[in-house]
């Protein structure tokens, strides 16, 4: 089954027309499958967001795409890919996605913020999807929660984006669909 829905992009949208493309996606039901066969997908999502199979990058953007779409996390902190007939592990080093991009409309209580991730979804920050701050060997990860358990890392560029915000805000974080998000792990 050919991945049919391109990246989405922020360039010459408003927030309110990304939330609708969000809406139209149709994801499968990933989280309704519980396959008994079980095994390893011998692929790989390393730290910078490369899919590997085998060892060798997945060249083609539409595949990981694909695969993304199948992917969810389990209760026990296993990533898998899952079907309604297989269930297979995959070793994800940090997140398998990445916020590569962002959008913000409103100021303060009414701001919103919008992220393109390298998986070609999106989400705005939020109740459903908020952020939270992850201690990993690297330092403090800035995290957006996606789907299924799964989240995705915020870039640095990404990151950058939101402490300047912040900081002209004269805050220690931002504010995305009605709730406050802390810049800064809690101690």
């Amino acid at each position: 089954m050919p991945e049919s829905h391109p990246p989405i992009e922020l360039q010459g949208i408003t927030l309110s027309e990304l939330q609708k493309l969000i809406d139209e996606r149709r994801l499968p039901p990933v989280d309704k499958w519980n396959p008994q066969r079980c095994g390893h997908s011998g692929m790989r999502i390393a730290r910078d967001g490369t899919w590997y199979h085998q060892g060798t990058p997945i060249p083609r953007p539409e595949m990981v795409r694909l695969f993304a779409t199948v992917l969810r996390r389990d209760p026990d902190g296993r990533h898998v890919l899952v079907t309604p007939v297989e269930k297979l592990d995959i070793e994800v080093e940090t997140t398998p996605f990445r916020a590569i991009d962002m959008r913000v409309e409103g100021e303060g209580r009414g701001q919103r913020v919008g992220l393109v991730l390298d998986s070609g979804d999106a989400v705005i920050l939020g109740p459903e999807h908020p952020l939270s701050i992850a201690d990993s060997p690297g330092g403090p990860s800035p995290r957006v929660l996606v789907r299924h358990g799964l989240e995705a890392e915020l870039t640095r560029p990404v990151y950058y984006e939101f402490a300047e915000l912040a900081l002209a805000q004269g805050s220690q974080g931002v504010w995305s669909d009605g709730v406050f998000f802390a810049l800064e792990a809690p101690e």
